[in-house]
C-alpha cells in the first residue's frame, strides 16, 4: 500500500501545512469582512509568478516569489487604503483591483505560445506533484501564522495580519493554485468556524481531510487537482457543517 501511494506524502504534507497557515487567516478575514481582498491580493500574487516568468524566462523559485510578493504587498497596501479611505465602497473597489489583476495577467501571457498553460497554472494549481524542496518555507509559514493565532497579543495580530497574510498567500498560491487558495481560505471557517462555531482547530483539520481527498481522488481518476481539491475541500466542509452537533449561528445569517 506505501509503495502505491507513499509517492503522495509532499502532496498531503503541504495540503496539512496549507490548512494550518490557511485557516486561522481566513477566519481573521470573515470576521473583519474583507472577504474579495484575499482573492484580489492571490490574483496580484499570481500576476507577480507571471510577471517575473516573461521578463526572466530562466529565472529560479526564489526570483519567481520575489516578484510574487512584490506584488501581494502592493495589493496589500491598495486593499488597505481602500479600507481606510473608502470604506462605504470597500467590495465594489476591491473587485475592482481583483479584475485589474486578472485582466493585466491574461495581456501579458497574450502573446505567449504557453500563455494559456501558465494562466492556468496559477488558477489551478499543481499541488498533486508537490516536491519535498518546497515544505520547508511552508513549514515557517504554518508555525509563524500558529505563533499569530494563539502568542502574540491581540494588537499585534492586527497589524500584522495584512503582511502575514501576503507572505502566506505568495507561498500557497505558487504551490496549490488561485482557487485551491481561496477555498482553503473561506470554507472551512465559513462553515465551520462562523456558522456554527467549532474551533479552529476543527476547521483546519476538517479542510484537511477535504484536500487529502481531492488529491486522492485526483491521483486514481487522473482528474485535474486543483478543480478535484476544490469540490472536495467544500463537500467535506459542507457535509462536517451538517453533522455538527453545535446550532447553526443565526447572527451569522
Amino acid at each position: 500500500m506505501w509503495n502505491e501511494w507513499g509517492w503522495m506524502w509532499p502532496a498531503l504534507t503541504a495540503s496539512a501545512l496549507t490548512a494550518i497557515a490557511l485557516v486561522p487567516l481566513g477566519n481573521r478575514v470573515l470576521e473583519r469582512g474583507m472577504v474579495f481582498a484575499d482573492l484580489a491580493i492571490a490574483q496580484w500574487a499570481a500576476l507577480g509568478i507571471l510577471l517575473v516568468g516573461t521578463l526572466f524566462p530562466a529565472g529560479g523559485p526564489a526570483l519567481s516569489l520575489s516578484g510574487s510578493l512584490t506584488l501581494a504587498l502592493l495589493a496589500v497596501a491598495m486593499v488597505s487604503l481602500v479600507l481606510r479611505y473608502l470604506t462605504r465602497h470597500r467590495e465594489a473597489m476591491i473587485g475592482l483591483l481583483y479584475a485589474l489583476g486578472a485582466c493585466l495577467a491574461t495581456l501579458l501571457v497574450s502573446q505567449d505560445p504557453h500563455g494559456a498553460q501558465r494562466l492556468a497554472h496559477t488558477l489551478n494549481g499543481d499541488l498533486l506533484w508537490t516536491t519535498p524542496t518546497v515544505l520547508a518555507p511552508m513549514v515557517l509559514l504554518a508555525l509563524a501564522v500558529l505563533v499569530w493565532q494563539y502568542v502574540l497579543p491581540q494588537s499585534y495580530r492586527g497589524w500584522l495580519f495584512l503582511p502575514m497574510f501576503a507572505i502566506a498567500i505568495t507561498l500557497t498560491v505558487d504551490l496549490a493554485g488561485i482557487y485551491v487558495v481561496f477555498t482553503s481560505l473561506i470554507a472551512a471557517p465559513l462553515l465551520l468556524i462562523h456558522l456554527r462555531g467549532t474551533s479552529i482547530v476543527f476547521a483546519i483539520l476538517t479542510c484537511l481531510a477535504g484536500h487529502s481527498l481531492g488529491l486522492l481522488i485526483s491521483a486514481w481518476q487522473d482528474l485535474p487537482t486543483g478543480p478535484t481539491v476544490v469540490i472536495a475541500a467544500m463537500a467535506t466542509c459542507a457535509s462536517a457543517a451538517v453533522l455538527a452537533r453545535k446550532p447553526i449561528n443565526r447572527d451569522a445569517w
